[in-house]
């Protein structure tokens, strides 16, 4: 079938859209991705990208269309613009350009602006619609950037509104979003709940490197991921401090980029916390397996608030097809799942002594009381985020909707 895919961010950019794409070219379907000039998350065109160059291309088999944006960089005035400049972009690419399409599938990360490309184009070709919503808006947005008008949010609100009762489809990355979907007048019937998978990848434990962190006495606690403001990494601080006193011997490897990553690196300067911190640059996929492996336990942590409590990061998956123990700081969904699992310990978000307390409690704990954690997660990740069962979920969808 064919099938036009809009995601404001591709690859290079490291995003599970990009094997869900390839996977799906893999079982004969012609997909075409209208996405923007790559600069997530450092905010920069990446190297051989730019207005005029690699605007169109094909990788693995998937048509790429890159439509002109302004780069993101790192401040939110050129966020705004970056947002506004894909939807801009996807206008007049929908009022000037041809495309064939059978189903239209909105790969709804933050901006949920995004989705208003492929509803245009939805109604253009009379192709059904699919909305995968990642991120809820406008609540998303409030938290991420602290804007509290009232004018904003009604604005935001009458936009998401419009997006999702011009969807055919609405799937939903956590079951907590059906119930916030369906409360803006949305049928139940027309949300579905559909998992992110972990990549094929992720579960090939034969193929890791397990030295990729040099090993010492210390516990390695391992984050994978953006390092924004919505991860509430700022914790680790009082958090380090209080087991230093506690001569509990840990190091938080952080691996990633992302906006708030210099003031994070500032306050670990500043309290002389440098034996309990690592910084690693931003690496590919691919390799994360053999810095998990290498490590203790991978950390799963974002900030408190209700919008946060009902999503499910992406690495929590990752995490368990890994088959790693997870420390978590985090609330609702994530936790829910963490504790059902068997695969860690848990504290609630932004909640600093128990978060020393989950820690302590890992660290005195056994080779074998933690390999099991650990295998309990993997398990859980075959159970309930299987590629295969999830992909074949997907294809039903679209046969039954064309």
């Amino acid at each position: 079938m064919k099938l036009v895919v809009i995601s404001q961010y591709y690859y290079p950019e490291l995003m599970r859209i990009t094997d869900i794409c390839e996977s799906l070219v893999k079982l004969g379907h012609d997909i075409t991705v209208i996405t923007g000039i790559p600069n997530y998350p450092d905010g920069e065109f990446f190297k051989g990208y730019s207005w005029f160059k690699k605007r169109q291309e094909t990788v693995n088999g998937v048509n790429i269309i890159r439509l002109p944006i302004i780069p993101r960089k790192k401040n939110f005035v050129f966020l705004s613009f970056n947002y506004l400049s894909f939807v801009i972009s996807g206008w007049y690419y929908n009022h000037f350009r041809k495309i064939n399409a059978e189903i239209v599938f909105n790969y709804g990360t933050s901006p949920i602006t995004q989705c208003l490309v492929g509803i245009w184009l939805g109604r253009k070709y009379k192709a059904p619609v699919i909305s995968y919503i990642l991120d809820l808006w406008p609540e998303s947005f409030q938290e991420v950037t602290g804007n509290t008008s009232k004018l904003i949010k009604r604005m935001l609100g009458s936009l998401v509104n419009s997006i999702y009762k011009r969807s055919d489809k609405i799937l939903t990355s956590s079951e907590c979003f059906i119930q916030s979907i369906a409360a803006r007048g949305i049928p139940t019937e027309k949300i579905t709940f559909w998992p992110q998978y972990a990549e094929d990848f992720y579960f090939l434990n034969d193929s890791v490197d397990p030295n990729a962190l040099a090993r010492d006495e210390r516990v390695l606690i391992t984050f994978a991921g953006n390092i924004g403001v919505a991860q509430g990494l700022d914790i680790l601080i009082p958090v380090a401090n209080q087991l230093k006193k506690q001569s509990v011997s840990v190091c938080f490897v952080l691996i990633g980029d992302g906006r708030d990553k210099n003031r994070l690196q500032n306050m670990v300067e500043s309290e002389e916390l440098q034996d309990f911190f690592m910084f690693i640059a931003k690496q590919q996929p691919q390799t994360i397996p053999s810095y998990l492996s290498s490590s203790d336990a991978g950390l799963l942590i974002l900030k408190k608030s209700n919008i946060f409590s009902m999503t499910i990061p992406a690495k929590l998956q990752t995490y368990m097809a890994c088959g790693v123990p997870i420390i978590g700081s985090v609330d609702g969904e994530s936790q829910h799942i963490i504790n059902q699992a068997n695969a860690g310990l848990v504290a609630d978000a932004e909640d600093v002594d128990q978060l020393v307390s989950a820690i302590s409690k890992f660290y005195a704990l056994s080779h074998f009381e933690r390999q099991a954690m650990g295998e309990s997660a993997r398990k859980y990740a075959l159970e309930h985020y299987n590629k295969k069962v999830l992909l074949d979920e997907f294809e039903t969808l679209i046969r039954t909707l064309v």
